[in-house]
C-alpha cells in the first residue's frame, strides 16, 4: 500500500507543525500500529483529517474496525503528544513524515513503506546509494571479519552501509563502515530512545555522529519480537542491494534477502564452508540462484552504480604515526610475530604458520585481532597482508 507522495506544485500543508503533531497523536492511539496508520494516511489527505472523519468513513479503511475508529475519535491526549515531542527534543530526534523531503525516495518505492520515521542523526544528502549488509547474530570469527571488511570497503567507495544494529554480523558491518570513515544507518526493531541491544548504545552514538538511527516505532517502544521481521523491509528497502555475509538455514538475514528480491533489489551472498551450519543459508541463496556469489568487493561493484567518493579530510601524519606506534606496543607476543612476518605482499596462512611456528588455531584469532586494529587485511583464500 503506497503512501501519498509530496507534490512540488503545492505548498507543504501536510508537513506543517500541526500535521506532525496529528501524526504523532495517531501513532499513540491504541490499536493504530504501523500498518493501520499507513492505510489511514493513504486514504486521507492529511493526518488531521483522520481525526475529523466520521466513524463510517474511518471503518471503510482497510483494517480499521469499530473499536479502532472509536479509539481515534475519542483520542484527546494532548499531554501524551507533548511528552513525545519533549522526549524527541531530549533525544535530538526528528520526525520524518512521508511529505518530508528527507524521507528516503527508495522507501517510497516499496509496497509497504513506513508511515513515518523517527530519526536520530542525519541521512545522506540526495540519492546517495546505500547497500545493506546483514547476517546471523551467532556469527563465526570468519563472518565477523568479512562483515567488517565489506562494510569498510563499501564505505571507502562512497556507499552508505545499512544494517540492523544486532549482535554479530550487523554490528561488525556498522563498525567496518565507521572505522573506514564512512556513513552507516541502523534500522531498529525498538524505538530510537530505546537502543537494543543495550550493549550497542555506544555503537549507536557513533553511528549518529555521521549517519542515522531510524525506527518506525514510538520513541521508547520496546524491542518486541514482531518488530524485527517487520523492520527488515526497511533495512532492504533503503538500499540498492543486500549482502548476506553469513546465515543459518533460517533467520532474519534470509527474511531481509527475500524482501530485497520482492522489492526488485540486488541480492548478494558470501559463500562459506559446507560443513558449517552458519553458512547454510547464504550457500542456499547462491545455490538457488537467488543471490550473486561474492568473493571480493569487485563482485559487488559490478552490479552497483559508481559513486563519487568525497575527498578525505587532511590527516595529521604525526598523529597517525603515533597511533600506529601505540597499537604496535600493545600487541601480544604472537601478534607481534605475525605482524613482523607480514608485508605488503599477501601471504597464505600456512606460510605464516611455518614462518612464525604458530598453529592455525592460534594464528587465525590473532590475525583477526590485528585486522580489527587496522594493522592487517585479510584477502580471499586465507591470505593476509599489512594494511
Amino acid at each position: 500500500m503506497r503512501l501519498p507522495l509530496p507534490d512540488d506544485n503545492e505548498p507543504p500543508e501536510r508537513d506543517r507543525a500541526d500535521e506532525r503533531r496529528a501524526l504523532i497523536g495517531l501513532s499513540l492511539v491504541k490499536g493504530v500500529g504501523p500498518q493501520r496508520l499507513r492505510a489511514l494516511l493513504a486514504a486521507f489527505e492529511a493526518p488531521s483529517a483522520i481525526f475529523r472523519a466520521s466513524r463510517s468513513t474511518l471503518t471503510q479503511v482497510d483494517g480499521v474496525g469499530d473499536q479502532t475508529a472509536e479509539a481515534i475519535l475519542t483520542f484527546d491526549d494532548r499531554a501524551a503528544v507533548r511528552r513525545e515531542m519533549d522526549r524527541a527534543d531530549d533525544l535530538g530526534a526528528s520526525l520524518i513524515s512521508p511529505w518530508d523531503e528527507r524521507f528516503p525516495n527508495r522507501l517510497r518505492e516499496i509496497y509497504d513503506p513506513p508511515a513515518f520515521l523517527w530519526m536520530r542523526g542525519t541521512l545522506p544528502e540526495g540519492a546517495r546509494p546505500m547497500v545493506t549488509v546483514v547476517g546471523t547474530r551467532r556469527c563465526t570469527d570468519y563472518g565477523r571479519a568479512q562483515a567488517h571488511h565489506f562494510g569498510a570497503e563499501l564505505a571507502r567507495r562512497g556507499f552508505t552501509v545499512v544494517s540492523g544494529l544486532a549482535y554479530g554480523i550487523d554490528a561488525a558491518a556498522h563498525k567496518g563502515a565507521l572505522d573506514a570513515g564512512g556513513r552507516t544507518i541502523a534500522v531498529l526493531g525498538s524505538g530510537v530512545g530505546r537502543i537494543y541491544p543495550q550493549k550497542h548504545t555506544a555503537l549507536a552514538e557513533r553511528i549518529i555522529e555521521s549517519g542515522a538511527v531510524l525506527s518506525e516505532y514510538g520513541l521508547d517502544a520496546d524491542p518486541d519480537a514482531p518488530h524485527f521481521p517487520e523492520r527488515n523491509r526497511i533495512v532492504s528497502g533503503l538500499a540498492l542491494g543486500t549482502l548476506v555475509v553469513e546465515s543459518y538455514a533460517e533467520g532474519g538475514a534470509l527474511i531481509t534477502a527475500r524482501l530485497a528480491l520482492e522489492q526488485n533489489r540486488e541480492v548478494f551472498a558470501l559463500p562459506g564452508p559446507i560443513t558449517k551450519d552458519s553458512s547454510r543459508g547464504a550457500n542456499r541463496l547462491i545455490q538457488k540462484g537467488h543471490a550473486k556469489l561474492v568473493l571480493e568487493i569487485g563482485d559487488l561493484l559490478e552490479e552497483l552504480p559508481e559513486v563519487t567518493v568525497e575527498e578525505p579530510a587532511e590527516v595529521d601524519a604525526d598523529a597517525v604515526a603515533t597511533g600506529r606506534e601505540a597499537d604496535l606496543h600493545d600487541l601480544s607476543g604472537e601478534a607481534e610475530r605475525l605482524y613482523e612476518a607480514l608485508s605488503d605482499t599477501p601471504v597464505h596462512i600456512d606460510a605464516l604458520c611455518d614462518e612464525t611456528g604458530l598453529d592455525p588455531s592460534t594464528a587465525l584469532p590473532t590475525l583477526l585481532e590485528l585486522e580489527f586494529k587496522g594493522l592487517v587485511r585479510q584477502l580471499a583464500g586465507k591470505q593476509f597482508r599489512r594494511s
